[in-house]
């Protein structure tokens, strides 16, 4: 894992911010743990919680990935997640990866949006 620590750059670029805002105001406005955002190769985006029934239990990133491939993405772009986790579940990386491949890279953020750090999915 590689921490977002550049010093040449002043936070991450807008679009994965936009990824981090997005990831955000879903966990915020759904009072789940998780929020995700992916960006497929066209640039849409798939925004998505937590999902925790009696039957299905899947982490917002599994859920956003899951949302991007039933919409006919070919592959992802970039991904994030908001979590008080300190790091992103291998079975989030593995979905981004599945789809993206392993140098996808996958934000982590804190609950406040402050990206914690970036690893590759792979």
């Amino acid at each position: 894992m590689t921490e977002s620590t550049d010093p040449q750059s002043t936070g991450p670029a807008a679009e994965d911010r936009k990824l981090i805002t997005l990831a955000r105001s879903t966990r915020a406005r759904n009072g789940v743990p998780e929020g995700a955002a992916v960006r497929d190769e066209t640039g849409r985006t798939y925004v998505a919680g937590t999902v925790d029934l009696g039957s299905l239990k899947l982490s917002a990133l599994q859920t956003a990935v899951a949302m991007a491939v039933a919409s006919g993405a070919k592959s992802l772009e970039a991904a994030a997640v908001v979590t008080e986790a300190g790091t992103a579940a291998d079975a989030d990386r593995a979905a981004v990866r599945d789809l993206g491949g392993p140098q996808t890279p996958v934000l982590l953020a804190g609950p406040d949006g402050t990206l914690r750090l970036t690893t590759p999915a792979g």
